[in-house]
C-alpha cells in the first residue's frame, strides 16, 4: 500500500471522443507505503480545462489568464458549477480532491466531505416498521450533512493559490448577478423534481419562477447564492460557517423540522489527508484514500488484475476477469470502509498484494462467482448528480476535483435567505445496516452515522503518471464512478487519448446486486452470449457518465483534454 501526502490543486481540460476496448498486462501492481511520495514532472507551458459546464470551464480560463494557477481555477470552476449546475454540485455540498504540486512533486488529497450534525438520529431514518424512510435520508433537511465545500474552496485559495478568494469567485458571483441561459440537463432536473422543490418555499421562489422550470433560453439569475458568495469572498470560512450565512441556514433548517445547529457549522474543518498511490505497469496512479472508498477499490482491483495478462485475452476473458476483481473489491467496500477519523480500517490487508493474490485465487477462469455472501439489493439507476473537472496548468500543477450534493438536486431543499440548496448526503451513511442506499450500495457500521463523522463516498478523483505520459482524471456516476473511473486509467494506460477514454462504452459490478450492468453498444452479441453462458446477468443500463479528463504527452508536450460526449454541454479546453 502506499499513500502520498500532498495538497495543491490543478484541472484540466478539453472535449469531445471516440470509442474503444480494455487491456491490461501481466506486470505486477506494486503498492508501497511513503509518509511523502513526490513525483517531478516537467512544466507544459500552457493549460487545459475540462468540466461537465462549458460556463465553468470557461471561468477556470479567466482566472487562469488573469495569473492565476490550478487551483485559483478550481476555485473558479467549483464555485460557477455551484451556480450552472446545481442539480449535481454546490456550496451546500461537499467534495474530494487529489492535487499535484508542480514546484516540489507533492501529492496531497482534500478531504472536503460533508459532516453528520451533532443531533443525529439514527431513527429519524426508520419507518415505524424498521424500513429504511428513503424521503427523510433523501429530502428535506434531515438528509442534509453540514457541507464542506465552502471550506475546502477556501483551504486550497489560501494556502495553494496566486490570487485573491475573491478574484477567484468573482466569475461565479457575475453569473449568479448577471444571470444565465439554464442548460436542457439542468431544466431537465428542475422538472423532474418539481413535485418535491414545491415542498419548501424557498425551494420553489428559486427553482420554479411562476410555478414552473425555467424555460429555455430564459435568463436566471442567482441573487441569494450571489450573496452568499460575497460574504465568502470577504470573510473566508467566516463567511458561511459563522455571521450571516449561518445564522440564515441554521433557521432555515430548523423551521424546517431539521436538527443543525451553529456549532455544527462552527466545528467544520476541511482536512488534508494522504492520498492512496498505487504502481501498475509503470505508472502511478495517486488516488482518493477514505473517506472515499473509491482509491481503496480501485488499488484492490488494480493489484488482483496485475496477476493476469489481459492483453493476451480476447474480450470475454478480459471482461470476466475484470468483472470479478471487481465484485471483490466492493465487497470490501460493503464490510470495511468508513471515516478514517472514527474507524479503523484494515488498509494494509486490503492494498496489500498477498491480500490480492488470495483474492485472484479464488475467480475461477472460465465461470463467474456468485456474490451469495449478503442479502440480495436491488439498485436503482445510479444517476449522474455528480460532477468531475479536471486541470493542468502552465506550472504542471494538477487537480482532480470531484463535488457533489448526492442525488438529483440533493435535498431539494434551499435555505431561506441564502440561495444554497442543501446535499442530502446523509443516505451515503449506513443508516440501516446491510440495507441499501440509494446506489443499491450496503453498508456495515464502519459507516453508520455518528455527530461529526463523514459519510462514506464512491467519488474517485485521481492522477496517473507515467514515464512520459500524465493524466488527470474523475466522473460522477453514483456507485460507478469508481469503475467508471478503473476502466478510464486502464484506457489511458494502454495508450488512447482523452477523447477516446471520455467516450468509451462501460461497464459495472459492484458485488450486490449480482448483475453487470452494461451501456448499451458495450458488448456485441456473442460476447454478451458468451458472458452469460459463464453465470454473469447483464443488465442494460442507462445512465453513464460524465467524465472529465485531462492528458499530457509529455515527450511532445501536448495537452488534451476531454468532456463526455454523453454530456453535450461540457466542455475542454487548452489554451
Amino acid at each position: 500500500m502506499s499513500m502520498s501526502m500532498n495538497w495543491r490543486i490543478v484541472t484540466l481540460g478539453l472535449l469531445l471522443v471516440a470509442g474503444g476496448a480494455f487491456a491490461a498486462d501481466g506486470v505486477p501492481t506494486k503498492t508501497t507505503t511513503a509518509p511523502n511520495n513526490h513525483v517531478s514532472v516537467q512544466r507544459p507551458g500552457h493549460a487545459a480545462i475540462a468540466s461537465a459546464n462549458f460556463h465553468a470551464t470557461e471561468a477556470g480560463l479567466e482566472i487562469l489568464a488573469k495569473g492565476g494557477n490550478a487551483f485559483d481555477a478550481a476555485v473558479a470552476v467549483a464555485s460557477t458549477l455551484s451556480i450552472v449546475e446545481p442539480e449535481s454540485s454546490g456550496i451546500g455540498g461537499g467534495f474530494m480532491a487529489v492535487l499535484h504540486r508542480a514546484k516540489d512533486g507533492r501529492n496531497v488529497f482534500i478531504d472536503a466531505r460533508e459532516t453528520a450534525p451533532a443531533a443525529v438520529n439514527a431513527k429519524d431514518y426508520l419507518n415505524p416498521d424498521g424500513s429504511p424512510n428513503r424521503d427523510t435520508a433523501l429530502k428535506g433537511p434531515l438528509s442534509a450533512g453540514i457541507p464542506g465545500e465552502p471550506a475546502g474552496l477556501v483551504l486550497i485559495a489560501r494556502r495553494y493559490g496566486r490570487l485573491p478568494l475573491a478574484q477567484s469567485l468573482a466569475p461565479a458571483i457575475r453569473i449568479a448577478r448577471n444571470g444565465f441561459e439554464p442548460d436542457e440537463r439542468l431544466r431537465g432536473a428542475i422538472a423532474g423534481m418539481q413535485k418535491d422543490l414545491q415542498r419548501w418555499p424557498a425551494s420553489a421562489a428559486k427553482y420554479l419562477p411562476g410555478g414552473k422550470p425555467p424555460a429555455a433560453g430564459a435568463l436566471w439569475k442567482d441573487p441569494g447564492q450571489a450573496r452568499t458568495l460575497e460574504l465568502i469572498a470577504a470573510h473566508g470560512d467566516n463567511g458561511f460557517y459563522h455571521g450571516e450565512t449561518a445564522d440564515k441556514l441554521v433557521a432555515a433548517v430548523k423551521a424546517a423540522g431539521g436538527n443543525w445547529t451553529l456549532a455544527d457549522l462552527a466545528g467544520y474543518k476541511a482536512k488534508e489527508r494522504t492520498p492512496i498511490t498505487v504502481d501498475y505497469r509503470g505508472y502511478q496512479i495517486i488516488t482518493a484514500p477514505p473517506p472515499s472508498s473509491g482509491g481503496v477499490a480501485i488499488a484492490e482491483i488494480l493489484n488482483i488484475l496485475s496477476g493476469y495478462d489481459l492483453t493476451k485475452m480476447d474480450q470475454v476473458q478480459r471482461v470476466h476477469y475484470i468483472v470479478e476483481a471487481m465484485r471483490r473489491a466492493f465487497r470490501d467496500h460493503n464490510d470495511y470502509l468508513g471515516d478514517p477519523d472514527f474507524v479503523k480500517m484494515p488498509l494494509e490487508m486490503l492494498l496489500s498484494p498477498f491480500y490480492a493474490d488470495g483474492l485472484r485465487q479464488s475467480i475461477l477462469p472460465d465461470q463467474a462467482t456468485p456474490s451469495s455472501m449478503l442479502p440480495r439489493a436491488e439498485a436503482a439507476e445510479p444517476g449522474m448528480h455528480t460532477t468531475h473537472f479536471s486541470i493542468i496548468d502552465a506550472d504542471g500543477n494538477m487537480a482532480a476535483v470531484t463535488s457533489t450534493v448526492n442525488y438529483t438536486m440533493g435535498s431539494s431543499f434551499v435555505a431561506a435567505g441564502t440561495g444554497v440548496l442543501l446535499n442530502d448526503e446523509m443516505d451515503d451513511f449506513a443508516l440501516v445496516p446491510n440495507k441499501p442506499n440509494v446506489y443499491g450500495l450496503l453498508g456495515s457500521k464502519a459507516n453508520a452515522p455518528v455527530a461529526g463523522k463523514r459519510m462514506l463516498s464512491s467519488m474517485s478523483p485521481s492522477i496517473v503518471i507515467g514515464a512520459d505520459r500524465t493524466a488527470v482524471i474523475g466522473s460522477p456516476g453514483g456507485s460507478t464512478i469508481i469503475t467508471q473511473v478503473l476502466e478510464g486509467i486502464l484506457h489511458f494506460i494502454d495508450g488512447e487519448s482523452a477523447q477516446q477514454i471520455a467516450a468509451h462504452k462501460r461497464f459495472h459490478h459492484q458485488y450486490m446486486p449480482d448483475v453487470v450492468n452494461v451501456e448499451e453498444g458495450t458488448f456485441d452479441a456473442a460476447t454478451s452470449a458468451a458472458l452469460t453462458k459463464m453465470g454473469y446477468t447483464l443488465k442494460p443500463r442507462e445512465s453513464w457518465g460524465f467524465m472529465n479528463v485531462v492528458t499530457w504527452d509529455r515527450k511532445s508536450n501536448r495537452l488534451d483534454a476531454a468532456s463526455d460526449p454523453r454530456r453535450p454541454s461540457g466542455l475542454g479546453k487548452v489554451q
